[in-house]
């Protein structure tokens, strides 16, 4: 009970947003149109449960007349049923897709806004795959929870509409046990009741087990998916060291883990198949087995004979909802975990700052200024001594220190993506640009590329071809418009000019720069660098770098060196 209250308060939580978001009223209003489609199928059962009684009465009587005109109202019935099953398949896949479009737009920006996927990968590595749960999960959530819950409302009102025709078409059942009579008024009502319960009974022993089976086959096929995106994404690398045996080696061991749980699966459904198989077949005789007795003694008719099993088939398929509906609830319900974990690890990330943190931003004049700035590593371990330093308007400084030491790290901290610490942070209110490494490039046009993090359309034409060639790229300014995957395409030398470019077009009053010509020669470094001063002379520079050439393009040098305890202590030089 504990577990189903805990699944039924995670439920909500995922549910409850969109139903009082700006959508609610077209949601709402499509909702309930499909729950009306949903009650006029069940009521059209109904008419075509008492059509089988006349019918199947007219046939036995060889009422012609009869025959025909039932034949004709039997018309009328499917055409409506048609009707109402093809709109509302079409509007519930209609509100599907605004409520997929909704919750991704909703989970996209709690995952990339204020930068939570980056202290995701900081704070919480044990949630797996987001990219899977947001294209995959979220779909098979809205599916999921949509189809079932009208499943079930339709099980609940069909029960409702067909179980006083059973109980007044199936009579009562007397007998005598030690002498003593027994009476049971519509006893193939509780029929229908108990073989209900024994099957569900019987499905949820054999079935519980896929619920984690189902949780864990889509961890692992996402798993595996992501490991064939690594590959394509470096696939040079990785020819460069001959690494494909390791690379296929890897990936049949995650596929491995797909087809072990997958026959995991297997298993269990096939004894739910067996269950389901068998309570199904014995569910299609077993009315006429037991409403023959008065059929054959006169007290009923063909017609009503049939229009009793009918109604026997529909109670107890109302009944057993839940038997037939329980693969699709594991699914259901492994969907449900694996994005509660995901909203949950979003909350975490977004309050991830340790409670000892006491690290301040401020935004205020024209200088940046460290005031006791110490940094930690997310479990609170020192990484870098406390730092008092000013970087003023216009100056051009350079910070050093061996690998390891927090030099990457002194760059988030000053990039505000990097909250474990204190100290105070003061940043000036100027228009800031932060280069890593490793510059990102999108999947797009190279138009994109050059205006990023810009929309495309910011800058024009002969500004992005001015720019490209600046930096030494001029072969490429005739190809802005062509989309590629350009980390792929490009070196990474190439892909440094093109962050270059980006700040020649952008026009920034600072501009950080952490390893940012690494993978330039020292002349193409010292052009980019000449060209920065020329384009831009009153810009404000941070480089940090292990390259003692980049001093001559820097007023001042601070250096990070390794103290007591491996803890990182700046210095000025």
């Amino acid at each position: 009970m504990t577990s189903a209250r805990t699944f039924l308060r995670n439920l909500w939580r995922l549910t409850r947003p969109f139903w009082i978001s700006e959508e609610r009223w077209a949601a709402r209003g499509l909702l309930a149109i499909v729950v009306a489609l949903n009650l006029g199928i069940v009521f059209l059962e109904v008419l075509f449960n008492r059509w089988q009684n006349n019918f199947y009465n007219a046939l036995q009587d060889k009422n012609i007349t009869a025959f025909y005109n039932l034949l004709a109202y039997f018309s009328v019935l499917a055409a409506a049923f048609i009707a109402a099953a093809v709109y509302q398949l079409y509007l519930n896949q209609m509100l599907q897709i605004r409520w997929r479009r909704w919750l991704t737009d909703h989970y996209l920006a709690n995952w990339i806004g204020d930068r939570t996927h980056y202290r995701m990968q900081l704070t919480d590595r044990g949630t797996d795959n987001p990219d899977q749960r947001i294209s995959e999960d979220l779909a098979l959530f809205v599916d999921k929870t949509l189809n079932l819950s009208l499943g079930l409302l339709s099980a609940v009102v069909t029960l409702a509409s067909f179980v006083t025709i059973l109980w007044g078409l199936s009579g009562a059942l007397d007998f005598a046990i030690g002498g003593t009579g027994m009476h049971f008024p519509g006893y193939m009502v509780w029929v229908a009741l108990l073989y209900s319960i024994a099957g569900t009974w019987l499905t949820h022993t054999v079935g519980r087990p896929l619920i984690g089976l189902s949780y864990n086959q889509q961890k692992f096929e996402a798993n595996f998916r992501f490991s064939l995106v690594r590959v394509r994404e470096n696939s040079e690398a990785i020819a460069i060291y001959g690494g494909e045996a390791g690379e296929i080696r890897g990936l049949r061991q995650r596929f491995g883990d797909v087809v072990n749980n997958w026959w995991e699966i297997m298993r269990r459904q096939k004894k739910i198949t067996w269950l389901r198989s068998g309570y199904g077949q014995i569910a299609i005789i077993f009315p006429y087995v037991v409403a023959a007795p008065r059929y054959f003694s006169g007290a009923m008719q063909l017609g009503g004979l049939m229009q009793t099993a009918s109604a026997f088939g529909q109670v107890q398929g109302a009944l057993s909802w839940f038997v037939s509906a329980y693969i699709q609830l594991a699914e259901w319900r492994a969907t449900v975990d694996r994005l509660t974990g995901f909203h949950s690890a979003i909350e975490r990330a977004r309050s991830a700052i340790p409670e000892d943190t006491s690290m301040t931003a401020v935004t205020v004049g024209d200088a940046c200024a460290l005031q006791g700035v110490a940094l930690n590593f997310p479990d609170g371990a020192p990484l870098l001594g406390p730092v008092n330093a000013t970087i003023h308007k216009g100056e051009k400084l350079m910070v050093s220190g061996p690998s390891g030491s927090g030099k990457s790290t002194l760059f988030r901290a000053l990039a505000g993506i990097w909250p474990f610490g204190s100290g105070t942070l003061v940043k000036p209110a100027a228009r800031m640009l932060f280069l890593p490494q490793k510059p990102y490039l999108t999947i797009g046009t190279l138009r994109e590329q050059v205006s990023y993090p810009a929309v495309p359309g910011t800058f024009d034409d002969s500004a992005c071809c001015s720019a490209l060639a600046d930096c030494g790229l001029p072969l490429l300014a005739g190809r802005l418009d062509e989309e590629q995957h350009w980390s792929q395409i490009l070196s990474p030398g190439e892909q440094q000019r093109i962050a270059f470019a980006r700040i020649f077009l952008h026009r920034p009053d600072w501009v950080f720069l952490d390893e940012a010509t690494s993978a330039l020669d020292a002349a193409g470094e010292a052009s980019l660098y000449r060209l920065l001063y020329e384009k831009l002379p009153g810009i404000t520079v941070v480089s940090i770098s292990h390259r003692q050439a980049l001093g001559e393009f820097h007023q001042r040098r601070l250096r990070i060196e390794r103290g007591t305890g491996e803890i990182g202590t700046l210095v000025a030089d």
